[in-house]
């Protein structure tokens, strides 16, 4: 089985909401359009950046199909399928097959702290209701609350379907163990966005992040320098997409909710803002959004011209 398909940039994608907060089938179709037509490799729907843990199941299924609509075909679909329960999860993952997706993918179960035989069984069962499509484990143990072990890894891949790990702990070490733990028969991405260049070095073969959509140019740019052998020039352009980062974060806003406002400033993409609790976009935010979207710009005419 060729993993190629996951290999390369694959920006985690933002969930679309019409101005009185409802999801916009309209305004997702034109992220994913978007994104394409920027070069990613594929687009991870329904994860962290996507805002799961606020939304229904309902809304979920209906961005994920607008997504498919739009792009099916043309690049990568991972959908994310974890929910709270077992059921639901199931549920999600069992729509995902029926759309065509490549992959689905699932945090561990979050706030009870469970066994690691709970969490294989909590995967194995969401595997389960898509049988025809690959699986990704989702590591984020600094929001999940569960932490990802060779010995849970090597217990899941008695099942056939799962065929990677998305890891977004810190060390790139846990990136080197889950890729000696796979071999040539797994894939493992990158998730935090300030290492892509050093998690590919240690054997990361793409990478999955939240701020790739918000500067595809740059992350693409980044892949293609890796792919070349080119480190030291990578590096370069990771620095910069590091201080870019640091800007977004200084806002008082959520970051998903100004990544958004930059994409508006930007390139014309109305994406609406992010759901409560999350903070959105302050007036006083704006002079730091309207730097960040001019700093994103510069760096894509510095390295992309």
């Amino acid at each position: 089985m060729s993993l190629e398909k996951y290999h390369g940039v694959i920006p985690a994608f933002y969930t679309c909401y019409e101005d009185d907060g409802a999801v916009s089938v309209q305004r997702t179709r034109q992220l994913a359009r978007y994104l394409v037509n920027k070069g990613v490799k594929g687009l991870y729907v329904g994860g962290s950046s996507g805002e799961c843990i606020y939304l229904e199941k309902e809304e979920r299924m209906t961005m994920l199909e607008a997504v498919m609509a739009e792009v099916k075909g043309e690049c990568t679909i991972i959908a994310h399928v974890a929910c709270n329960n077992t059921h639901e999860s199931c549920q999600l993952a069992s729509h995902a097959e029926s759309l065509g997706v490549d992959a689905i993918a699932s945090i561990p179960p979050i706030y009870f702290h469970l066994p690691d035989h709970a969490i294989a069984a909590y995967w194995n069962a969401i595997s389960a209701a898509a049988p025809h499509t690959d699986f990704i484990i989702y590591n984020i143990p600094q929001l999940a609350g569960a932490a990802l072990s060779v010995e849970l890894l090597r217990e899941m891949r008695k099942n056939p379907r799962v065929i990677g790990v998305k890891n977004s702990s810190m060390p790139t070490q846990d990136i080197q163990m889950f890729k000696a733990e796979l071999g040539d028969t797994g894939v493992v991405f990158n998730g935090p966005d300030e290492q892509f260049v050093s998690g590919r070095a240690i054997g990361a073969q793409g990478g999955i992040g939240g701020t790739y959509a918000v500067m595809p140019e740059l992350f693409v740019k980044m892949d293609e320098l890796i792919r070349a052998g080119m480190l030291e020039d990578a590096c370069k352009v990771q620095y910069d997409i590091n201080g870019i980062i640091h800007a977004l974060c200084a806002c008082h806003g959520n970051l998903y909710a100004v990544m958004k406002k930059v994409l508006e400033l930007r390139e014309g993409l109305c994406l609406g803002g992010v759901r409560a609790p999350l903070p959105g976009v302050m007036e006083s935010d704006l002079p730091q959004i309207e730097k960040c979207a001019r700093t994103i710009s510069e760096a894509v005419r510095k390295y992309c011209a």
